[in-house]
């Protein structure tokens, strides 16, 4: 299971005073306009969200600006965390009603960088390599012929490991959607893929 990286066991407030680390203190040090707090949830998130985006939108150019938009909301909006969900839940919708207006304004798609994200066996020889960059670019093809709505969802569940109830608080809709996506999705990778694997 993927986990967020931690930060120290501590951070300072703006006292000086050491308090309990956690990605919910850090978000209240930020409130208070802590810039370290601030820096330390960038770093946390920054990884995470820059798969969750570049998988969203196929935009590996834009990447970077829709994340500092999405941090900027972060910064911005930070006292507005009433406590309801995780920050990652939080963050993560943010992100992804971001994705969503970002995709609104660009509708053409852009190939998926080759130097992907996953990195291959070190024993493996060229031809399981090429087998497996074969594989990679079906499935990232076959994600990118989803919607968006369905592109998030498997996203989500499958790269970040993030449940169905989180994921219908990220992308504000009831569980049972989430589901509904989750299975229609499925079923045209199953199509999109069929013989192709």
């Amino acid at each position: 299971m993927l986990r967020t990286p931690r930060v120290a066991a501590s951070v300072e407030d703006a006292d000086g005073a050491r308090v309990p680390d956690g990605d919910a203190q850090l978000l209240r040090l930020t409130a208070a306009g802590d810039r370290l707090a601030f820096e330390q949830l960038y770093r946390i998130y920054h990884p995470r969200l820059t798969r969750f985006l570049d998988r969203m939108t196929r935009r590996p150019g834009l990447v970077g600006e829709m994340l500092n938009d999405t941090m900027l909301v972060v910064w911005n909006r930070a006292a507005s965390y009433n406590g309801r969900c995780q920050v990652s839940t939080w963050i993560f919708a943010i992100a992804y009603r971001k994705a969503l207006k970002a995709l609104e304004r660009w509708d053409e798609p852009v190939p998926d960088d080759p130097s992907d994200d996953e990195r291959e066996s070190p024993d493996a020889d060229p031809e399981q390599r090429l087998a497996q960059a074969q594989l990679r670019s079906l499935v990232i093809d076959a994600l990118g012929a989803l919607p968006p709505e369905q592109r998030a969802v498997v996203a989500l569940t499958y790269l970040h490991e993030i449940g169905y109830r989180e994921i219908a608080e990220i992308v504000d809709c009831p569980i049972d959607t989430v589901k509904t996506r989750m299975f229609y999705a499925r079923r045209r990778l199953r199509i999109l893929l069929e013989g192709r694997l």
